[in-house]
Order: structure tokens, then sequence, then C-alpha cells
């Protein structure tokens, strides 16, 4: 079973109903080309849930200041797909949470897209975020090549999508479905506002088959608790980007442990 269902499945069915999923985004190849791996692991000991894995892309539309800085320099740095996959390939020996590359599509486009989902699976990464791949062009052009490779794609709702949309992107989805906060880009946004929550309401009251993390705006533990009130889970990105930034890659627990209480 895919780990991202399996992590889901446990958690639906866990006797502490209160906890809730975090997932972690992080630039591969930031603060330094070579810190990728310890930043997995040490997130995973630490007791995040699952893991974002940005692929640096020069053009990053839906990523804030801080991802886009961090994308840069991890360019810099050297970070290239070939690069990636050759630091994942070792990465099951001894991490066990589900992985997930947050990418764009052009990238992967030009690596090829069955070369590069194959590279995943040999890899252990369990699904794909890409923000610029309409579910339609997916679900036509590569959803086949995708679940030949055993690995889930996960779409963006935002505020704006129609509910007719919401409806095709759940029943095309597997896994959970990536709900954005609001339609800025990532790391804009300070707490959530009523607007906010009951967009959050009206889609938990859709009652869609697959669970919904929230990310975008998620920077501490008060946008954490308030995000899943309404959800399974919620990611954070820019907020643990800066603090690597800021303190470098050893203080992760602390951050981890600032967001939740274990």
């Amino acid at each position: 079973m895919n780990r991202i269902i399996q992590k889901l499945k446990e958690t639906d069915q866990s006797e502490n109903k209160q906890k809730k999923l975090l997932s972690i985004y992080f630039t591969a190849g930031y603060p330094k080309l070579e810190d990728t791996i310890k930043i997995i692991k040490d997130l995973e000991t630490s007791g995040v849930d699952f893991l974002e894995i940005g692929l640096p892309f020069s053009d990053p539309l839906a990523d804030g200041p801080t991802i886009q800085e961090s994308s840069t320099q991890a360019l810099k740095n050297g970070m290239t797909t070939n690069k990636l996959f050759d630091q994942l390939k070792d990465i099951r020996e001894t991490v066990k949470i589900p992985l997930i590359i947050m990418g764009y599509f052009n990238p992967m486009l030009q690596f090829g897209v069955e070369k590069f989902c194959q590279k995943c699976q040999k890899a252990g990464i369990d699904g794909l975020i890409i923000p610029d791949l309409p579910v339609d062009v997916y679900n036509e052009e590569y959803k086949a090549i995708f679940e030949k490779y055993r690995l889930l794609n996960i779409f963006l709702i935002t505020p704006q999508t129609s509910e007719e949309r919401i409806r095709f992107i759940d029943s095309v989805s597997g896994g959970f479905i990536y709900m954005v906060s609001s339609a800025s880009v990532t790391g804009s946004t300070k707490g959530f506002g009523e607007d906010t929550k009951a967009y959050f309401k009206r889609i938990a009251a859709m009652n869609l088959k697959n669970p919904q993390i929230i990310g975008f705006g998620i920077n501490d533990k008060e946008t954490f608790n308030q995000a899943t009130e309404f959800a399974a889970g919620a990611i954070i990105g820019s907020a643990f980007v800066n603090y690597i930034t800021a303190y470098g890659t050893n203080k992760t627990a602390s951050f981890i442990k600032e967001i939740r209480d274990f």
C-alpha cells in the first residue's frame, strides 16, 4: 500500500482522534547542497508525519519570497533533478515516513515524465505535487504513467475553485487533496480571517472521499491548530525554511516542538 494512504488510514483509525497530520516542506539542496538527507532524517525523528521535498526551479510562480530565494540558492549550490535522485537513492534504508516531491512540471517534462516517475519509484517516493499540471491534462495524458509507478498525484484547490472542479479533482485523486488556504503565494498569510475559515468549513461540508491537508499560511502552533480544526492535517513550508535559514539545520526538533505537542 502507498505510504501516504497507509499514514492517512493509521491516523483515521487511531484512538487519538485529536492527532492531526503535520507535513513539512523544504527545498532540496538548501541551505547547503548536501543538507537534503540530514533534513529528511531529522524531520522524521522529530515526529513529522510526511515530507514534501521541493525540487528547485528557476521560475517558481506559486512560491513566495522565502521559497523562491531558497530555490535560487539551491540551484546555485548545484541542485539538479539528477542530483536529487542521487541523494535519495538509499533513503528507504532508514526513512519510513511518506515522501512527496513538490515541483513544477517543466523540469519533469524536460527530464522525461516516465523516466521521472520511474526514478521516483526506485527512490521510494510516494507522491508528487505539481502545481502547474492541470488535472484535466494529467487525467488524459499522464495518469496511466503515474499509476504504473504507483505514485499519487496530489492536486491543489483554492477558495476560487468551483465545486464542480473540486468534485472532479476528488474523483481523480488518491491520498489527499492539498487545500490552499488562500489565493496568494506561499508564506504571505498572517493568521486566518473569517472568510478563510468559512472556506475551510465549506470544503469540510462537501464530504469529499479524499481527506484535505491545508497549506499556505501555516506558520506556528496557532495557525496549525486553526487549520486542522477543519482538515486532516496541515503543511508548513516558508516558516520552516525561514527557521533553518536563521538557525541552521541542527534545531529541527525545536521547530517541530513549537508547532505540535506529542
